[in-house]
């Protein structure tokens, strides 16, 4: 599913160069639950960028799914990085106007084209996540373990190939963090492919492969 050969990115910053990635390759395959784990400044933020087709590698490829992705210019990769991953972040970034299900619906809003049963699978999603009787909620009105599933929903609305998990449990109680990874482990049971990017052990430890990064380099490389 994930394929990384020789990414290296750097940056030039004030006339030097920056290095965050060095040469970086791993490969995921599909349905595996990965976490990528790393202390602040390790390279796991431009990891995530590129692994969701935010950012492109100087050096190196990367493939998702069968395709080149790191070719892609920026308006392809936009289009692919909707239909293809799912993003869940620490802040949950739900719109505060919208409902739960018009949240649910984003990613409805950058597709070419109609897709009739968009609305169906996001009703489906948001009774999976318990959800169903908060619809018409706006995110003002939801705990923090409930914006995290409608953000999870969202991510997972276009049956994406990868879903991407940054920080997820960053900003919940640890009631609240275990009720979301349990759901993260239940949506990979179901045989989504999963990559948790996380600075702590523990919710590292919950997936089934542990990528350590450490001065933009794999450090260890472990499947319990």
């Amino acid at each position: 599913m994930v394929r990384m050969e020789g990414v290296t990115r750097y940056y030039r910053v004030g006339g030097q160069t920056i290095g965050a990635l060095d040469g970086v390759s791993f490969e995921i395959p599909k349905g595996q639950f990965t976490s990528i784990v790393g202390p602040s400044g390790s390279g796991k933020s431009t990891l995530l960028n590129m692994l969701g087709c935010l950012d492109r590698p100087n050096a190196g490829t990367y493939r998702l799914d069968g395709e080149d992705v790191s070719a892609f210019d920026d308006e392809r990769a936009s289009d692919f990085r909707n239909r293809r991953i799912g993003f869940v972040f620490q802040s949950f970034h739900l719109l505060p106007r919208l409902s739960v299900l018009e949240n649910t619906l984003l990613p409805r809003r950058f597709l070419r084209g109609p897709d009739p049963g968009l609305e169906a699978r996001a009703l489906a999603l948001l009774e999976r996540m318990g959800l169903g009787r908060h619809l018409a909620h706006r995110p003002g009105q939801l705990s923090g373990g409930q914006m995290q599933r409608v953000a999870i929903a969202r991510a997972l609305l276009m049956q994406p190939a990868l879903l991407l998990a940054d920080e997820p449990t960053g900003n919940l109680d640890s009631r609240s963090a275990a009720d979301v990874l349990a759901l993260i482990a239940e949506v990979h049971a179901s045989g989504q492919t999963v990559v948790l990017v996380t600075h702590d052990a523990d919710v590292a430890s919950r997936a089934q492969r542990q990528i350590g990064i450490r001065d933009g380099r794999i450090e260890f490389d472990a499947v319990r």
